[in-house]
């Protein structure tokens, strides 16, 4: 019976260390090395709280440059802050991941497309959500609470979002004019919502808040489109596909290539600085982990 005890103890034990649970509030002033918070003090989007896990090197933490991972459709975000480690550590980066939960930000809608519509498929002027209320409106509120808890005097961020948390990435760009980010990449998207006014949102501009955004102002910004040079198979699982976005191509590396020209020429036409770049990962099909060393270096050598 004694050994029972023990097997379903360790069973409990395994259990507890599920590195993507933060059941509860953490209440704390102060925080280092490894670990995470519970977020709820965003008051527009308070009924839905986001686990951000961070990882802070040692050093002088108040001082060193702040990086926000996103993960992929996964949702797995302390995975994403764990393969980050070494890097942050090498090149004294802080790391912050925020989980953005099927349970609290379900589909496409509300994680890759930001909620900005109800339906971002189908959107409308009444279907438009309050900009408070969009996923992407997080992210500032977040930067400011941990820079709060670590002493950080950072004034901007950078990002670094995969697969689903690069088309987070890309349209974060384009749609918050004013968020104080630095650099972004955008790394491995499955499809793109095109700087382009004659096609509708969200493969496109038109009929969506970005129409009423100057152009040289996410044209301007630091935009990186990071892409693998095997990531090109057209029956990659949960790429999307239909008429309009099999447009872009009909894999991950035809479509990034689509989105850096297409955009460059809009720049050109409308003789706006063009500030965003394309960088192949050489032999990575869609691994994250294998494009974290170039991601790093792309942002901090």
């Amino acid at each position: 019976m004694k050994n029972c005890y023990i097997f379903f103890g360790l069973i409990l034990l395994f259990i507890s260390c599920d590195e993507n649970d933060v059941s509860t509030e953490v209440d704390e002033e102060k925080i280092t090395g490894t670990g995470a918070i519970y977020y709820d003090e965003y008051s527009p989007l308070t009924s839905k709280p986001i686990n951000v896990f961070y990882h802070i090197p040692d050093g002088y933490a108040t001082s060193m440059p702040i990086l926000f991972v996103l993960h992929g459709a996964g949702r797995n975000a302390a995975e994403y802050r764990n393969a980050w480690i070494e890097e942050a550590n090498a090149k004294n980066i802080i790391i912050i991941a925020p989980e953005f939960s099927d349970e609290n930000f379900p589909g496409g809608d509300q994680y890759n497309l930001g909620n900005v519509f109800v339906d971002g498929d189908n959107p409308s002027t009444q279907t438009l959500n309050n900009e408070a209320k969009w996923t992407f409106s997080l992210i500032e509120p977040i930067f400011n609470k941990v820079k709060s808890l670590i002493g950080n005097s950072s004034n901007k961020y950078d990002i670094y979002g995969h697969s689903a948390g690069a088309q987070f990435a890309h349209r974060f760009l384009m749609l918050k004019p004013n968020a104080n980010v630095n650099t972004i990449i955008a790394s491995a998207a499955g499809w793109y919502t095109l700087p382009d006014d004659t096609i509708e949102f969200p493969y496109g501009i038109q009929n969506s808040p970005i129409e009423n955004i100057d152009a040289s102002n996410y044209f301007s910004k630091k935009l990186i489109i990071q892409i693998g040079t095997l990531d090109n198979d057209p029956n990659s699982p949960g790429l999307r596909h239909n008429s309009i976005v099999d447009m872009q191509g009909d894999n991950r590396y035809d479509r990034a290539y689509y989105f850096y020209n297409e955009s460059k020429m809009i720049a050109e036409e409308l003789n706006i600085n063009f500030n965003w770049q394309l960088v192949e990962t050489p032999n990575e099909d869609h691994d994250y982990k294998l494009t974290i060393p170039q991601a790093a270096d792309l942002l901090y050598n």
